[in-house]
């Protein structure tokens, strides 16, 4: 009865203005949605899923070693933006000298959906990608192990954060204590705008250090960190201007990776039909008694001493013209495959890689500026070489590929003119074959694979003494002080270029990591289950607003953080409740601080607050779930309210005294039918994840039936739309 007069009062409110929120569309998806994030520049939701057949994969990321369960991705706020950025401001000059970047080759004679290295989306992948770099943004992304990972445009990654290995260091009035988390797994983070500070969320066992006697006295449970960011801000001009060279780097280190992959796989398939077919020669040899080699025969039959009639079976019976040419077709198919990996995608690559080298080389030796982010210049300077190096052996394949090709072509054309003689048949149509070639391939080719050599990683070529010498000499002329290069194959130069990349780019990520500290922690409620203790469990939003009384200048503006979270039944003795709480990154004790302050929030006892997202200008949006009964189908509500309309009360912002200070508030009841915010009715039950963009003002939700329903929060609908959507 009371749920009835819930949904009547939440009616008979919208009744004036139509229903809230617009919904722009009702979609089922094939699978479950385990989180759900909004890109900051395209109207694009990015969703995890346990599925991941269901989805493209745009990049792996290897800076998290177990399951990520929350992401925060921030864009530079332009008010955040002084003179002096314009003034340092920097150009990527890349485009001025190459062409659009390769993508990764595709497969010929795949259709989108197959096993190619890329479907006929990659175009738009890519254009989707490099869009990130044009505005500096930072990826942060938490995992259940207690690691904060921080990403340039989702790609270059900058810094880690253990949160079990910070010191937490709280000063009070008489002494300095020092504490830690233990076990500790992210739920939630949230960088500010203006890059300066971090909020996150964390479900672990918070202990004194310095006193572990008394260590079961401190709050397990859900604890509220802050971090200073702010080596984003300061050196913001600098690592916008690495990132943006290092990211494209990264992207066509991948391009590489999938181009010697292709050729590999393209050019080894093309010899197992070849040495499939060939290999029955040897057999017959040795049916017939005989104990020379192919070699010799086939030697045999090109300066006419004669034709064993092993060799005469092997081409006319075993072989045949038909055998010849579907090999010749497959060789020649692979070298023409090779060609165009080679010019359309891997070496504009490289060529392009070396360029922006060239360019991070240039800015490592402005110490001034890029030292103190860690830009290396040795160690670049140590890339900058190895990849030189792989453009000559890009160059040197591409003439073995070419000879090699040209070699098994004039040999296919002999053996086809000698079959046809041995058929009795004209050979006028057959083109013209080099004897001298032939006797190097059958040297050098039959039993040997240059191609192949070159593209695995454990070869080793030996080089006579004139080549090395003049290798040395080059030296004193500013060639490669690495003069054993030549020895190694291309697969092997590209493994050497990936490690030293690996290592000139860990240094910015070691560099920045150390400037990451804590300045401050709240306990927000304790748990006694390890159910409840679990980050996937945990409902909560964390958001900063600009100040609109703000004193400061436009490009210092001040923020407030809120953080909206969800109390397990039981903890603080509080059933079906919410907390909000604002001002906790304000931690300088002044007269004109902002104090911190919060309150609790009741949900009606026929809902149940399945997820939660601040909003813009100090909103929240719930969703509330109806208790399903046999009496009742379910039904859900989405619920938005302004924050400011309720009573803040002060908190205490030292440890220990703010331990489960929530507790002492008083929770306020929510009412439904009064104008502290909008409610909409949605006729089936949610379930989380709830995905909000306040910079387009959509939600997305995600019903039980597998549905996904966008909502324009800015917008209402008239009573017939509400009516046709709910029939849907």
């Amino acid at each position: 009865m009371a749920e009835e007069q819930m949904e009547e009062a939440a009616s008979s409110s919208a009744a004036a203005s139509g229903t809230p929120f617009q919904l722009q569309f009702d979609k089922p998806i094939p699978f479950q949605i385990k989180l759900a994030e909004w890109n900051p520049e395209k109207d694009l939701l990015a969703m995890v899923t346990d599925d991941s057949k269901n989805g493209k994969m745009l990049r792996s990321t290897k800076s998290h070693d177990v399951a990520v369960v929350c992401l925060n991705w921030v864009e530079d706020e332009p008010l955040s933006r002084t003179d002096k950025d314009d003034l340092l401001s920097y150009e990527d000059r890349t485009t001025r000298f190459f062409p659009p970047a390769p993508v990764m080759p595709r497969v010929g004679g795949l259709n989108s959906g197959d096993t190619g290295l890329a479907d006929e989306n990659e175009e738009a992948i890519q254009a989707f990608s490099s869009a990130f770099c044009q505005r500096f943004n930072i990826l942060s992304s938490g995992d259940k192990d207690g690691c904060i990972c921080f990403s340039i445009f989702g790609i270059f990654p900058v810094g880690k954060i253990n949160i079990n290995k910070v010191p937490i260091h709280v000063q009070s009035s008489q002494y300095k204590t020092s504490y830690r988390l233990q076990g500790a797994s992210i739920s939630k983070v949230s960088l500010s705008t203006n890059l300066h500070q971090l909020v996150l969320l964390c479900c672990g066992k918070l202990i004194n250090t310095e006193k572990l006697s008394i260590s079961k006295d401190i709050s397990i449970g859900l604890h509220c960190v802050h971090l200073d960011t702010s080596i984003f801000s300061n050196r913001k001009n600098e690592l916008h201007q690495v990132s943006q060279q290092a990211s494209s780097i990264q992207d066509l280190v991948e391009v590489v990776r999938a181009s010697i992959s292709m050729m590999s796989k393209q050019w080894s398939n093309a010899m197992n039909l070849f040495h499939e077919k060939f290999s029955a020669l040897p057999s017959l040899i040795t049916a017939h008694g005989m104990e020379s080699s192919s070699e010799d025969e086939f030697l045999s039959l090109l300066f006419g001493t004669r034709t064993s009639p092993a060799l005469h079976q092997f081409l006319v019976s075993s072989l045949g013209e038909v055998g010849l040419k579907r090999i010749a077709k497959a060789i020649d198919s692979a070298g023409r495959e090779l060609r165009i990996v080679v010019s359309e995608h891997l070496q504009p690559a490289v060529e392009i890689i070396s360029f922006r080298l060239a360019e991070l080389r240039g800015l490592a030796r402005w110490r001034s500026r890029f030292q103190n982010i860690g830009l290396d210049e040795k160690l670049i300077d140590g890339v900058t070489e190895r990849v030189g190096m792989l453009i000559v052996q890009v160059e040197r394949f591409s003439r073995v590929a070419a000879t090699v090709l040209y070699l098994f072509q004039n040999f296919f054309s002999w053996v086809l003119k000698c079959v046809k003689i041995l058929l009795s048949e004209p050979t006028d149509q057959v083109p013209p074959a080099n004897s001298e070639l032939v006797v190097i391939f059958l040297k050098f080719l039959l039993d040997k694979d240059p191609i192949k050599q070159l593209l695995e990683t454990d070869q080793i070529f030996e080089w006579d003494i004139d080549t090395a010498r003049q290798v040395e000499q080059l030296v004193v002329f500013g060639g490669f002080t690495d003069t054993q290069f030549l020895e190694r194959s291309l697969a092997k130069q590209f493994s050497e270029l990936e490690e030293s990349l690996k290592e000139a780019f860990l240094m910015p990520f070691t560099t920045i990591s150390s400037q990451i500290h804590c300045q401050g922690l709240l306990p927000l409620y304790p748990v006694t289950s390890s159910e409840a203790l679990s980050p996937t469990c945990t409902a909560s939003s964390i958001s900063f607003y600009k100040d609109e009384d703000s004193q400061h200048s436009p490009c210092s503006y001040s923020l407030t953080d809120y953080i909206c979270f969800k109390i397990p039944d039981g903890s603080l003795n509080l059933r079906n409740c919410i907390g909000v709480i604002k001002n906790f990154c304000n931690s300088r004790s002044t007269i004109s601080t902002p104090s911190l302050s919060g309150f609790l929030l009741r949900m009606p006892d026929e809902y149940e607050c399945v997820d939660l997202s601040l909003y813009k200008d100090n909103q929240v949006v719930l969703l509330l779930s109806g208790k399903f009964s046999s009496e009742s189908p379910g039904r859900s509500l989405m619920v938005m309210l302004q924050i400011e309309n309720f009573s803040f009360s002060q908190l205490s912002r030292t440890l220990p005294t703010n331990c489960n200070s929530l507790q002492e508030l008083v929770a306020l009841e929510l009412q439904l039918d009064t104008d502290h915010g909008k409610v909409r009715s949605i006729p089936h039950l949610l379930s989380t994840p709830l995905a909000v963009s306040a910079s387009r003002g959509v939600a997305c939700i995600f019903s039980s039936r597998r549905h996904a329903l966008v909502y324009i929060l800015n917008e209402d609908e008239d009573e017939g739309e509400d009516e046709d959507s709910e029939m849907e």
